[in-house]
């Protein structure tokens, strides 16, 4: 046992008491109580209020403390990015929205991204930094086969940040990030699901007992480029030819819009054009979000997850999510639908740089890294 697993079950909200720990790790109630004790002595946790009695006396609640470091958290998207500085326990501090060009190239994206949050940062040391990327990133920290971050592919993205931060970090694909804050947002009782980031691109990220499945070289869930009978001959960025996201993407349908005559730039506006019962665009919607659901069908059914939980620009479209749902609920085995949620994200804007402080706290930022006896 480590004195980070402790601070991580009480960073996600598995752990409320030291009763939930000693029947989380497995150990007795007195050998848990001292490490709780460094820990609360070392300003790393407090502990206030009372919870709820199972039979015994109220236990004291146990949460992160602040403290005086900074987590650090970039969150990419093709011409924006989302940063903040958060507090130890993955809280944001402040926020500020930047616009970039994710295809100018790692070099100088990643260094206006430094830039501004040195200033986000006051000065205060850096517990630990985290990036999210819209494309794949493998276990390394390095973008593998993105499609649309042209200059990227094979780019080491941790060992840059290496040289910037000498703290914890964390490197990884938007959708993964997003997927573990809705966890945050959630709380313990979702322990399995599938998040979809449906944006401009498409992502996915499976979540099993509470923790990223990332597979053998951390690039699982790209759905993206599973091929669709309705995808027909259409080129892909990837390469190959009737890929989903050439169908069901944002900047697919933005393509599609136009091509029927819609004066319409980026998938904001169609979201926008949406909202106002644009026919031409909610038609698209709807064959777009059917499209997703039937590739979804085979995950659920194979998978079987308490939700699935669609985020990103494309999840705010009613007319999207409705027909993704539908062909869940036509396609999929009666019991693995039975119980399952389907909807739109809760996590709102913040889900990824969440996901961030949730990952970093995980992996035992600012955390005596010693193991305990």
């Amino acid at each position: 046992m480590s004195a980070a697993q402790i601070m991580g079950l009480v960073a996600s909200g598995r752990a409320t008491s030291r009763a939930d720990l000693s029947r989380l790790l497995g150990l007795a109630p007195s050998t848990v109580s001292a490490h709780v004790q460094e820990l609360l002595d070392a300003g790393l946790l407090e502990e206030s209020g009372e919870g709820r009695s199972r039979g015994g006396r109220r236990p004291r609640l146990l949460s992160v403390r602040a403290g005086d470091g900074v987590i650090l958290a970039a969150d990419l998207g093709g011409h924006h990015a989302r940063i903040a500085a958060m507090d130890r326990a993955g809280r944001p501090e402040a926020i500020q929205d930047l616009e970039i060009d994710i295809t100018a190239g790692p070099e100088p994206v990643l260094a206006r991204i430094a830039d501004a949050l040195a200033e986000l940062s006051t000065g205060r040391p850096v517990l630990g930094m985290g990036i999210g990327l819209p494309g794949p990133v493998d276990s390394d920290g390095a973008v593998v086969g993105s499609s649309r971050m042209h200059g990227w592919n094979g780019f080491s993205v941790r060992r840059r940040l290496a040289e910037y931060y000498q703290a914890p970090l964390v490197v990884d694909n938007d959708a993964n990030l997003m997927a573990m804050g809705e966890a945050v947002v959630r709380g313990p009782e979702l322990r399995d699901f599938v998040f979809v980031k449906a944006g401009t691109g498409l992502g996915a990220a499976l979540v099993n007992d509470g923790r990223l499945h990332r597979g053998a070289r951390g690039v699982a869930g790209d759905v993206s480029h599973n091929r669709v009978p309705a995808g027909g001959d259409r080129p892909c960025n990837c390469g190959n030819l009737g890929c989903l996201e050439t169908i069901s993407s944002g900047a697919a349908l933005v393509d599609a819009v136009r091509a029927d005559g819609v004066d319409i730039a980026t998938t904001a506006d169609l979201v926008r054009l949406a909202r106002d019962g644009n026919p031409t665009v909610n038609t698209t919607l709807r064959f777009a979000g059917r499209q997703l659901g039937e590739v979804l069908v085979t995950i659920v059914n194979f998978f079987n997850p308490q939700a699935v939980i669609l985020g990103g620009a494309l999840a705010t479209c009613d007319l999207f999510v409705a027909a993704a749902r539908g062909a869940l609920y036509e396609r999929c085995l009666p019991l693995t639908t039975q119980e399952l949620e389907i909807g739109e994200s809760v996590a709102g804007p913040d889900a990824g740089l969440l996901g961030i402080g949730r990952l970093l706290i995980d992996q035992g930022l600012a955390v005596p890294v010693r193991n305990l006896p």
